[in-house]
């Protein structure tokens, strides 16, 4: 690879040779996924075997997906696209960037991972569930997110200094009331209206924030866990998406594992209020799905995390709180980003608060 460039090797690469025996001698042509999928980057397929994810803009190094992917590959994680490759960049840094004397900086262009054959994402397979009222697949996805969580509890940064978290007491409070505040001033009409009248309830859910944080350890979480990035493809389900949560600015990347529990679970919710808005679904029938799923899968979480001696990993009193938090952040996203998905939010809380 000519510098500038670089590749970091995350694991073999398959053979895209058009026989076993025969030498690299080209591939069919690359194909995208559509205008539908990833829409924040640009994946192509490349010969049904490969996808090659090109960030855009390039993201300046470090960044969490290449070390974090390589972990979970070495800690037999197996439930996630095989990562095969990191493409970087060392480019000139504009004027008063904090890059370093030399005023080059190195960026990630695209990461290079297995192709899953018949990959959905859970915004369609787990609508379907919704629909059907199938709640057996939330075992499945508690037991995957406990084997997550214990796989990266072991994940340290190269960077001892990258090991952050608001651990302090009052810090996730401080930024949970301030989720409140924008959700309150960006949610207007009707629902602004009926918000605003359920401010102290939200804020007494938001109080064990508030407090010193339990026994349960800060750990590298994936940040952004929700039902669209767990993809359910013809050999069973892969997490996918280790890039951070792109709507939280400063995000801290280690935090107790509730917090990706909680969005899990709140996304479970909005599938539901998916299936009512688009698919028709009585809304008695998806309240009731949603219920029963989000149980099935927190039992599942649990038990897997005591069956494999990790029971530590949860701390129980920050999901609720943690959960209110999310519904406020997707109302601020909503009015920021996407007006049209308020109703999933308004949905769930409607249900909360009836």
């Amino acid at each position: 690879m000519p510098a500038p460039f670089a590749v970091r090797r995350l694991g073999p690469l398959p053979s895209l040779s058009h026989g076993e025996a025969a030498a690299d001698t080209g591939v069919p042509a690359e194909r995208d996924f559509g205008e539908h999928v990833d829409q924040t980057n640009y994946s192509v397929v490349v010969s049904d075997r490969v996808v090659v994810k090109w960030l855009t803009p390039p993201a300046p190094l470090p960044h969490p997906a290449p070390d974090v992917l390589a972990h979970l590959a070495a800690s037999g994680f197996e439930e996630i696209a095989p990562p095969y490759a990191a493409l970087t960049l060392r480019e000139k840094s504009g004027a008063g960037d904090a890059a370093g004397a030399a005023g080059e900086r190195e960026v990630l262009l695209a990461l290079v991972t297995g192709y899953l054959p018949e990959a959905r994402d859970g915004w369609e397979w787990c609508v379907d569930e919704a629909e059907a009222g199938r709640t057996s697949f939330a075992r499945d996805l508690g037991r995957l997110t406990a084997d997550l969580h214990i796989a990266l509890s072991t994940f340290r940064p190269p960077a001892p200094t990258d090991l952050t978290g608001t651990g302090e007491p009052g810090g996730y409070g401080t930024r949970a009331e301030q989720a409140l505040r924008e959700a309150l001033a960006l949610t207007d009409g009707e629902d602004g209206a009926w918000l605003a009248a359920r401010e102290a309830a939200l804020r007494q859910e938001l109080e064990p924030l508030h407090r010193p944080l339990g026994p349960a350890p800060l750990i590298r979480i994936h940040g952004d866990l929700h039902v669209g990035q767990i993809l359910r493809w013809r050999d069973g389900y892969a997490v996918i998406d280790f890039d951070g949560n792109p709507t939280v600015t400063g995000a801290e990347a280690y935090q107790p594992a509730a917090r990706d529990v909680a969005q899990l679970a709140t996304s479970l919710e909005h599938v539901a209020q998916v299936a009512v808005r688009r698919r028709g679904t009585p809304p008695g029938h998806a309240a009731r799905w949603a219920r029963e799923t989000r149980a099935a899968m927190l039992s599942a979480y649990r038990r897997r995390l005591a069956g494999r001696g990790r029971p530590e990993l949860l701390d129980e009193a920050l999901l609720r709180p943690f959960e209110v938090e999310q519904e406020c952040r997707e109302l601020v996203y909503a009015a920021r980003h996407l007006p049209r998905w308020r109703y999933a939010p308004m949905g769930v809380l409607r249900t909360w608060y009836p």
